[in-house]
């Protein structure tokens, strides 16, 4: 893929930050960004790196309307040598990819995919920060741009990435979070978007989330849509449950996000030798198993704040609190590694990272 370069001129250029860490998340945005477009006659086309800027559509643009739209979560991190490393892409083009089937969208060459962020990152390599907890989110989108109010596929599409410097997700450090279980809402359905990553999941769950803030929790944990018994995802992340000495997360089902954050975590405790069990378990085994004691831990994870331990779990009006509400060994563990592997400081046997160079 030949990318063509309009970049802004030096004496132009925004100010990077002195302190990454403080900055609130998804808020500031580099100088660039990466576009390329796609009709049905000429597929994916005119790729080009250009001075980030606002977009301009059709009132009537199918996005606005039917929502046909995919995104992608990723970070870049700096190594202590300085080197840039960006975290399985191969993933998360693969992910989008499974997203755009899924929402009738036409597929990007996962090479393509790989090439635009790496020679964006190249591009503003500036901006990656050095700050330990610190990276630089990666924004990759697809957007549905054909004018027109009938209920059909787009024949036209837009693929941009912004790139945006954040600090850590959470501010006050990595504390248990509490969660409120919904027994009326639902995020997703089986055989319905749960598995894409498409803005009309995350709008609907904006609701029981406004609720549980309400109530005092932190975030919602979701249960399934046919019969609200079964655990499915907690707020935007996977979650996971280390009852007796097996690390439990929902099976992907269809109404799941197969996240990449949960994907790495499982081969991690694989290779550490903890048993790993991807099944169905119903918030009636997990309350049971907080009241018994065989649950120790439970963390929820995803490429923004990586790993987050529960420490609260409120459901049916009654609070039930894990390992006295404090964050367990093995989670911090599995996060000590993993973000290790992520900025370079320890040895990355899996070959998860790619550098930029």
């Amino acid at each position: 893929m030949d990318i063509k370069k309009n970049l802004v001129s030096q004496d132009k250029l925004k100010e990077v930050p002195e302190d990454f860490f403080h900055l609130v998340f998804g808020r500031n945005f580099t100088d660039h960004m990466f576009i390329m477009k796609y009709t049905e006659e000429k597929g994916w086309h005119d790729p080009e790196i250009k001075p980030y800027e606002n977009l301009c559509l059709d009132p009537a643009a199918i996005i606005f309307h039917y929502g046909q739209e995919v995104f992608e979560g990723q970070k870049a991190y700096r190594s202590p040598e300085g080197k840039i490393l960006l975290f399985r892409p191969d993933e998360n083009g693969k992910r989008m990819n499974a997203s755009l089937e899924r929402m009738c969208m036409p597929e990007i060459p996962l090479e393509d995919f790989i090439t635009a962020e790496k020679e964006l990152l190249k591009v503003e390599q500036r901006w990656v920060p050095s700050q330990r907890g610190c990276a630089l989110y990666m924004r990759p989108n697809v957007i549905a741009t054909e004018p027109g109010l009938g209920l059909r596929p787009s024949t036209e599409y837009l693929f941009y990435i912004i790139l945006s410097p954040v600090g850590p997700y959470y501010k006050k450090g990595f504390n248990p979070v509490s969660l409120w279980v919904s027994t009326e809402y639902v995020r997703s359905v089986k055989g319905g978007t749960g598995a894409a990553k498409t803005g009309g999941n995350y709008a609907g769950s904006l609701l029981a989330s406004k609720i549980a803030f309400q109530k005092g929790y932190d975030q919602v944990l979701w249960l399934d849509a046919k019969e609200l018994k079964y655990v499915e995802e907690v707020g935007a992340m996977n979650i996971f449950f280390y009852i007796n000495d097996t690390l439990v997360t929902p099976e992907l089902s269809g109404s799941i996000l197969p996240g990449i954050t949960r994907k790495s975590i499982i081969d991690l405790a694989k290779d550490m030798g903890i048993k790993v069990e991807e099944r169905r378990i119903s918030i009636d085994e997990v309350i049971e198993s907080i009241e018994n004691g065989s649950l120790k831990e439970s963390f929820g994870c995803g490429t923004a704040a990586v790993i987050t331990p529960v420490g609260t779990i409120g459901y049916k009006d009654k609070n039930y609190i894990i390992n006295d509400n404090k964050t367990g060994e093995l989670t911090e563990k599995l996060f000590d590694i993993l973000t290790g592997i992520q900025y370079g400081e320890i040895e990355d046997k899996f070959g998860w990272n790619l550098v930029i160079e």
